[in-house]
């Protein structure tokens, strides 16, 4: 057992200088590549790097999360970070719970922040679009989006969407009631995520 403890520690540790190592790589490139006069390969360069630390954030921001919403254990197995080029950013994913799930995902430049700014801030939008099942919130001071998809089974789904800096932060959970999943999403240690995504 205690080597296999080790062997872990060992990758672990071997991973974060390899990521460094990438980082510090892709950055000398990029201005080799400039100072030649490639600016392509610069450019190429610099977003490879740019995507490690997204990457490393989305690492920090997994660590912030809760080991538990509700009643749901996360599965931390089946956590992701991804680094995108272009025009969305990071990726962060967790999910929560087995027979009752809970979907906990954080996207950097979402390209729905610009339409969810403008329904929770403007006034006569948003009132023309809160109905029974879509309302405006506010999380730790965060405004946000509650949406609730009614089944047939007379069960619901809910999600809420909190706009962040350029990040979209959306927690979704099936079969619940609108107090578990605010509860929830007040568990959520959203002043430090917006920390470290700004």
């Amino acid at each position: 057992m205690k080597s296999f403890i080790l062997s872990i520690l060992v990758l672990t540790a071997a991973t974060c200088v390899a990521q460094t190592q990438d980082f510090a790589k892709g950055i000398a490139t990029a201005k080799s590549s400039y100072s030649a006069g490639k600016l392509e390969d610069a450019h190429f360069a610099l977003l490879q790097a740019l995507q490690e630390i997204d990457i490393r954030i989305g690492q920090e921001i997994l660590k912030l999360l809760p080991a538990q919403l509700d009643t749901m254990k996360a599965n931390i197995k089946e956590d992701q970070v991804t680094g995108n080029a272009g025009f969305v950013g990071s990726t962060i994913l967790r999910t929560y719970g087995v027979s009752r799930s809970c979907d906990l995902s954080i996207i950097g430049n979402s390209p729905l922040i610009g339409t969810l700014n403008s329904l929770i801030n403007t006034p006569i939008i948003g009132g023309m679009m809160s109905d029974a099942n879509n309302k405006i919130i506010k999380v730790q001071g965060y405004k946000g989006r509650l949406t609730k998809t009614p089944h047939e089974d007379g069960k619901a789904s809910y999600s809420i969407d909190i706009p962040m800096n350029n990040s979209l932060v959306t927690l979704k959970m099936e079969n619940g009631t609108d107090t578990q999943i605010m509860n929830m999403a007040n568990a959520l240690p959203l002043a430090q995520i917006a920390k470290l995504i700004q």
